[in-house]
């Protein structure tokens, strides 16, 4: 092997293996990062008319006490 070749091959090792580390830095970053920028979300104040969905009469009439006999246990796990 003349000393010619060892170097043409000293220099083919050295220029992969920087192709192969400029792959595995490149990889690990984005080419183009994205630049994240503050959004402001504005919320309306709420309409009373179209949020109303029940008008007060037909909500159903609740006791304002709970009777005790009719509440039944919670079953046990086996």
């Amino acid at each position: 092997m003349q000393l010619g070749e060892i170097i043409a091959n000293l220099f083919a090792a050295l220029l992969l293996a920087c192709i192969l580390g400029a792959v595995f830095l490149v990889a690990t970053q984005p080419i183009w990062p994205d630049h994240h920028k503050g959004q402001m979300v504005v919320l309306p104040p709420a309409d009373a008319i179209t949020t109303g969905s029940i008008k007060a009469t037909t909500h159903p009439h609740l006791p304002n006490a709970v009777d005790g006999n009719l509440v039944q246990p919670r079953p046990s796990r086996p």
